[in-house]
């Protein structure tokens, strides 16, 4: 039997993915030589709308990218992934083509990696920023930080939600609700009883991850990774936007490299919504 060929590949249906795909997506992960990420993948499929290409006559997916939305100003599109036994055959363009498709006059968001940046620019995204992946051991500083911060409690979440909206300029309550469940641990900060930052830490592979990471200034950026970095003994990763210069500065000197970067590209918007300063790290979903 001969194999499909490109142009019946690019045919193939798209379909809804659910929670029931979960192990097909993180196999698809761990194939491309990224962590499997079951923990990430089941609070994007729930909490924004999986799209996948599935194995033509077999199990499994030769693709999946999800889509979360946040009303009608804004989407993110990430985790955009394609088995390299189906990879560079246009399966990746015909998901986007798709996924644009259904997201209709809805702004789009991503996070390219180098080897996506140039089927995103075909397909109409711009960029407008970078993200800076740090990895390693966290060596906190000898001396105590000036910024309190504390573990989060249940009643602080309206209190996030609050203080994430003119940061991410969306409503990212589905997001921000999820986050007690998906995370092993969130870190807030305070002064004066009101919220002046907050981080999540959360398992990814061998490593522990920080995002999101809103904070005021980077003085209570820094106190937040410092608290959540001792919550645990694994690696530390982290996607900061290069903006935030000081920051990746002071996270190489406590011990995390430097390792790849993302692009963040958007589509039929200028810029991501949003006070930039004060938004160090996204929940970063890195596509391909």
């Amino acid at each position: 039997m001969h194999s499909p060929s490109p142009l019946s590949l690019v045919d193939l249906p798209v379909r809804r993915l659910t929670r029931g795909d979960l192990v097909s997506c993180a196999d698809l992960s761990e194939s491309r030589g990224w962590p499997r990420d079951e923990h990430r993948w089941g609070l994007l499929l729930s909490a924004g709308t999986g799209y996948g290409i599935a194995v033509p006559e077999g199990k499994g997916l030769i693709a999946a990218c999800v889509m979360t939305s946040y009303g009608p100003r804004l989407a993110a599109v990430g985790m955009l992934l394609v088995a390299e036994s189906h990879a560079r055959q246009g399966i990746a363009r015909r998901l986007m083509r798709h996924v644009m498709a259904e997201a209709g006059p809805t702004p789009l968001a991503l996070y390219s990696t180098s080897q996506g940046q140039r089927l995103y620019e075909q397909l109409g995204f711009t960029q407008v920023g970078r993200t800076q992946r740090v990895l390693g051991r966290f060596r906190p500083e000898d001396r105590p930080s000036a910024v309190a911060t504390r573990a989060a409690a249940a009643d602080d979440l309206q209190a996030m939600v609050r203080l994430d909206l003119p940061v991410f300029g969306i409503d990212r309550t589905h997001i921000i609700a999820r986050l007690p469940a998906f995370a092993d641990r969130i870190q807030v900060a305070e002064e004066n009883g009101e919220l002046t930052g907050y981080a999540a830490l959360w398992p990814s592979g061998e490593a522990h991850a920080v995002g999101p990471l809103v904070a005021r200034d980077t003085a209570t950026a820094k106190a937040l990774v410092t608290a959540v970095a001792a919550t645990t003994d694994r690696p530390l990763r982290a996607d900061v936007d290069a903006r935030h210069e000081e920051l990746l500065g002071w996270l190489v000197e406590r011990g995390l490299e430097r390792g790849s970067g993302t692009t963040v590209m958007t589509f039929g918007i200028a810029d991501l919504p949003g006070d930039a300063s004060r938004r160090f790290a996204p929940l970063t979903v890195a596509t391909g």
